[in-house]
């Protein structure tokens, strides 16, 4: 039976959260069909897009993503206290960005000074309720896949939905999980015989990073000629207009005109930091990470199971990684888990905080987190 998304999400717990959602019936609905000749290449590039953009309105950072032709993955963390720091006009600023808000709060944000007392107020009650839906995942997810869904029925003139149930996210309990969880989305292209290095690797995090390293701009994602141009579509939830949303608000507020999402600005992807001091940055050295990676994807091979090039990088003996481990699993490492991802004494506390006996992946963490000296 499905956990409740309240008890697999707990920000008490760990910010940091691995996601992953396919298309309906895991079919080609994202990249090409073979069957068709069809290409839906375009549409890779629709949700790497909208994975920033949303960040950008969110209080989510993005550290690694990777979007496959049937399902993508995304590692992110979210901000709580970076919610709270904003007033009440900056969340109302966000929230419009993606949904069209009520008129009273539209009246709000247009002449704050034309509002009564108790208009005032319900304004008050709405932004404390978009202020948590802001640092909330499945808010997140929301817009995003929704988004996302329209785009491509309205493109194809069908009607239904386009992606599977509910997301499916495993929380990452320490930097040893958040290590993993990264390495194993960033190599998704290279695994599945995709691609052969990071930098090949189409719409993914570490080829934008690469890209940018070099000074080269990552692949923009075709937009023009076709968001301009949609009249009707259907949602995940039903049929909406997408140049005219309604006032209905609260429970099923509506989102935006597909061109003001399309002009919403990509925030960047989350940098690193070797110190581990910046919450808001990635706990690794670019340069150790980039090594792992790069040397993972060389032997991801079924015919050659080993060590990295090398000898060990750094950043497997800090955490406490075993590298023959990392290695001969990198390809089904997060298979082996279930709803959370960390050391042994991680996914012991989080069973406890959870009320559970048990969470799936507690002999491949003893496997791949607990080294044996040598």
């Amino acid at each position: 039976m499905p956990q409740p998304r309240s008890s697999l999400v707990s920000l008490s717990d760990t910010p940091w959260y691995h996601v992953v959602s396919r298309c309906v019936r895991r079919a080609y609905l994202c990249g090409e069909d073979a069957h068709s000749g069809r290409s839906f290449e375009h549409r890779r590039g629709w949700i790497a897009e909208r994975l920033e953009q949303l960040a950008g309105v969110f209080a989510v950072d993005i550290a690694a993503y990777a979007v496959m032709s049937n399902h993508f993955h995304v590692v992110l963390r979210i901000d709580a206290d970076r919610v709270q720091g904003w007033d009440a006009d900056e969340v109302l600023r966000r929230w419009t960005r993606v949904f069209a808000g009520p008129l009273l709060v539209q009246r709000y944000l247009a002449d704050p000074e034309s509002l009564g007392a108790a208009e005032t107020a319900a304004v008050v009650e709405w932004v404390e309720t978009y202020r948590r839906r802001l640092s909330d995942l499945s808010w997140y997810m929301r817009v995003l896949n929704e988004s996302i869904a329209r785009l491509a029925n309205a493109e194809d003139g069908v009607t239904g939905r386009f992606w599977e149930g509910r997301f499916k996210s495993q929380a990452l309990l320490d930097e040893a999980a958040v290590l993993t969880a990264m390495a194993y989305v960033d190599l998704n292209p290279i695994r599945a015989k995709l691609a052969e290095t990071p930098d090949s690797s189409d719409y993914t995090a570490i080829a934008e990073r690469l890209a940018e390293l070099q000074g080269r701009a990552s692949p923009a994602p075709p937009t023009a000629g076709f968001r301009g141009g949609v009249s009707r579509a259907e949602g995940a939830n039903g049929t909406v207009n997408l140049l005219e949303p309604t006032d209905e608000e609260n429970e099923r507020p509506r989102l935006q005109k597909e061109p003001r999402m399309a002009a919403l600005p990509r925030a960047p992807l989350m940098p690193f930091d070797a110190t581990g001091r910046l919450a808001t940055a990635v706990p690794f050295a670019f340069e150790d990470y980039l090594q792992l990676v790069d040397g993972t994807g060389r032997v991801i091979r079924e015919d050659k199971h080993g060590f990295i090039p090398g000898g060990t990088p750094p950043i497997l003996e800090r955490l406490n990684i075993d590298p023959e481990q990392f290695i001969r699993t990198a390809g089904r490492t997060l298979r082996r888990f279930g709803s959370a991802i960390g050391t042994p004494e991680h996914l012991t506390q989080c069973c406890v905080s959870r009320n559970v006996a048990y969470l799936r992946g507690i002999r491949a963490a003893r496997a791949l987190f607990e080294r044996q000296a040598a």
